[in-house]
Parts: structure tokens; sequence; C-alpha cells
């Protein structure tokens, strides 16, 4: 037994001198540029309300984009998982910090045996006069005990399983972000597969056109054979990419179906309108490479997981130190009857202070401190790489949200006027200066431009979906209110 003057010793210095061994955690330094390549680009002449990046999808200004997005928000299976997953590690977090506090039970116990009488202890007893061969204990119990983290293990078992939790909260932002942004580049790309499917159809029509005139032309000797078997395979060829297109627009709307969770089939009716294509918002409010390592949820995972893998080993290396702990028993115990259980004669307790201590065991620990650091070096690798990841991420959405509408820019020029050539060969037609082939080149050479033009809309408007996603667009830190980067 220790008296109360050491007990409170004990207490008062692990209380009070808060030792926790192993690194400190900071947030390393990870040098970046002061401004994107392409900001410039994007800003230049452009005065459009910035996006908002909370609701990035709404700025596309297409309603039922809108709606799909939220619809997947709230019932995408990828994203249950992770919400999971949080929660997982939310329990592992109230592990961790219970593992802190004292903890207690209550225990009892009432039993009646009956001794044998032919053991030698039962030979004796029963030669005593008055003995009885059956006996009655009752035991109840109050234990109380408690680690006491003197050298901060459990602490940092604790700031392990909250950098944890919150990898798995931005996880879970991750994968929102993520699914967000696939179900609107699905649906961009099926309303660019409709406007080209459009189009292609258009393109059949116009070529079985050319092929009549060609074949007219040709049974009454104005036309050679080659022009008609020329004409007869370029027709074939438009054809050709019909079932192409029919078979992308069938695999975006079995994916959009998935990213919805619901089966394959689902929304096709809903969607088998054609629709056009969403226009390209602006991106002006970037920010700074520097934002991303507040912004970008997959960046702050490898971030949290690397001030995981810092407490591990001061896990470790506590592990050098001795555990001490203290338990306590106070019940009651009597062997006559119940009523007895609760008197003064039946009271019984107990202290004790246990000591644990690997003392000869080092080579181990040595090993498992080994392990804990070269975890340590390889998540930082890891964020240092996700860090510049996700700065190439920006970099190249950017390039292609400039040069695709670039592209699209010109190529609407171009229709333009191959419209107005082809309202010209019309009218040239009219008044007999122009062949009706000629015409039907002319729509043949516009329709192909309208393809061309539609695919660059919808590359545009993809690229703006993947630099929303780059730039870590709907989601702000918070880190369960606790500072990320304290090693307390």
């Amino acid at each position: 037994m220790f008296s109360l003057n050491t007990l409170a010793l004990i207490v008062g210095t692990s209380l009070l001198a808060g030792c926790t061994v192993g690194p400190d955690y900071h947030r390393p330094e990870v040098p970046l540029a002061e401004r994107y390549q392409a900001q410039p680009a994007l800003q230049q002449g452009n005065t459009s309300e910035p996006a908002s990046y909370a609701i990035w999808w709404e700025s596309f200004g297409d309603p039922l984009l809108s709606r799909l997005v939220a619809d997947a928000l709230k019932q995408n299976l990828d994203l249950a998982q992770a919400s999971a997953r949080m929660v997982q590690a939310r329990a592992g977090l109230g592990a961790a910090t219970a593992a802190l506090l004292p903890s207690g039970n209550i225990s009892g116990q009432a039993a009646r045996a009956r001794q044998s009488v032919e053991t030698p202890l039962g030979q004796v007893l029963n030669s005593t006069p008055d003995y009885n061969r059956y006996g009655n204990s009752y035991e109840t119990d109050l234990n109380a005990s408690w680690e006491i983290d003197l050298f901060g293990g459990l602490r940092r078992t604790r700031q392990a399983a909250l950098a944890d939790y919150q990898a798995s909260e931005a996880g879970v932002a991750a994968t929102r972000l993520a699914v967000a942004a696939q179900t609107a580049d699905i649906y961009i790309t099926l309303r660019g597969l409709q406007t080209r499917l459009d189009i292609a159809n258009k393109q059949v029509i116009t070529q079985q056109q050319l092929l009549e005139k060609i074949q007219l032309l040709y049974s009454k000797g104005l036309a050679p054979e080659y022009q008609v078997r020329q004409t007869e395979g370029v027709l074939e060829q438009v054809k050709a990419t019909v079932p192409v297109l029919n078979n992308g627009l069938d695999a975006a709307m079995n994916a959009l179906d998935v990213m919805l969770g619901t089966p394959p089939g689902t929304h096709r009716a809903q969607l088998a309108a054609s629709g056009a294509i969403p226009h390209t918002p602006a991106i002006t409010a970037m920010g700074t490479p520097a934002d991303l390592l507040r912004r970008r949820p997959d960046i702050i995972v490898a971030e949290r997981h690397l001030a995981a893998s810092s407490a591990r080993i001061g896990v470790a290396v506590s592990e050098y130190y001795p555990k001490f702990s203290l338990n306590a028993l106070l019940g009651s115990a009597t062997a006559v009857s119940g009523g007895n259980l609760f008197t003064a004669g039946a009271s019984q307790s107990a202290g004790v202070l246990g000591l644990r201590w690997r003392l000869f065991d080092f080579g181990r620990i040595n090993a498992q401190i080994e392990q804990a650091k070269g975890q340590e070096a390889e998540a930082l690798a890891a964020y240092r790489l996700s860090v510049l990841r996700a700065t190439e991420d920006v970099e190249n959405a950017f390039s292609a949200l400039v040069n695709r509408q670039t592209q699209a820019a010109i190529l609407t020029r171009g229709e333009t006027s191959l419209a107005s050539a082809q309202q010209s060969s019309f009218i040239a037609f009219q008044h007999g200066t122009a062949s009706l082939i000629d015409v039907l080149h002319n729509d043949e050479t516009l329709l192909q431009a309208s393809d061309a033009r539609a695919q660059a809309q919808t590359e545009s408007a993809r690229a703006a979906v993947a630099a929303f996603r780059a730039l870590g667009g709907g989601w702000q830190s918070s880190l369960s209110g606790e500072v990320a980067n304290k090693p307390g």
C-alpha cells in the first residue's frame, strides 16, 4: 500500500508536467509559384461575375445539371462509403480520447456451493460438529483504474486518431467534389454527344440527297460513275459515325445512372430529348497556388496523414519509458448471508500502484521507432507529391480551358462564314448560277464545321468542370474546429 502523499505526487506530476515524448508536428513548407501560368489569359478582358465555388455547377446555367448533381450528392454510393469511413474514424477518436480518462466497473456475484465429504478437506470438515456441507458467498465491488500518461504516449495516440478523423472528413469532401465533377462531366459529355448525333443525322440526310442527285445525273449521262461510287462511300462513312455516337450516348447515360446510385436506364427517358451543351462559365477568382493547401481536400487528406504518422513516432518513443497505473477497489463480501453484505465487517478495499516497463525490450522499440519514422517520411513525400499534382491539375485544366475556348470561338466564326456561304450558294442556285450539287456540298461542309464546333464547346465546358475540381471547389476546410498543426 502506498501513501496518499505518493499518490498526490504521481498525479500532480502527470497533470502539471505534461511531458510528451516524440516530435511536435508542424505543417511542412512547400515552395509554390505566386500565380498560375494561365491566370492572365483567363482574367484578361473577362468582366463576368466570378463563379461560386461552393455550388460551382450552377454557374453552367443548366437547371437539369444542377438537379442531377444535387441528387448525386445525396445518393452516390462512393460518397456513402466515404461517410461510413468517417464514422469509423470518429469512433477511433472517441476510443483514443476515452483511453486518457479513468475507467470503472461494478461487479457482483452470489454463489452457493456443496462440499464433498470424500476429499481430505471434506473428511476433516465433516468431522467438525455442526458442519454444514452447503455454503453461500456474496460479493459486490466497485473497481476503478487509470493509466497515468506521464510521457504522453496516450496523448500522441489521440493526436494520431484526431488527424485520421480529420483526414476522413477531408476524404468525404474530396469524394463529394469528385462526385459533383464526374456527374457534371458525364452530363456535359452526354449533351455534346446528343448535339453531334443530331449533326450526324443531318449529314446523313445531306449525303443521301447528294447521292440521289448524282444518281439522277448519272442516269442521264451527265455524271460519271466514279462520282456515284464516291458519294456512296462518303454516305456510308457518315452513317458509320451514328452507331459510334449512339454507343457513347448509351455509355454516358448508364454512367450517369450509376453516379446517381440508380440502376442503368433509370433516367434514360428524362435525358432522351436532346438539350443544349451547357455554356462555359467564367473562372476569374481562382486564388493562388498557395490557396490549394487549404482548398483542395485531397491535399488536406495527405497533410493529415502526415500529422498522424508524426504522432505515431511519439507513440513508439513512449515505449522507452515506464507506464504507471492506479487501480482501486471498494466493495463488500460475506460468506454468511446476503443481509450482512453491506455491514462494516463485510467491507473491503484496495489500492494498487502499477508499473510496466519494457526494460529489456529496447531492440523491438528501436525497430518500431524506425518503422514509424519511415512511415512519416513516406507520408511527407506523399504530401509534397499531392501538392505538386494539384498544381499540375490546375495548370492543365486552365490550359485546356483557354485553348478550348479559343478553338470554340474560331470554329464558331468559321461556322458563321460557312453558313453565309451556304446561303449564298442557295440564292445562286435559285438564280441558275450554281448547281444543286454545289449547294449540297456547302451543306455538308457546314455540318462538318458544326460538328467540330460542338466538340469544341463540349470540351470547353468539360475543361471548366476540371478547373473547378482542380481548384477544390465546393468545400471549405474546418478540421473539426481544432488547430491542425498544434502538437497538443
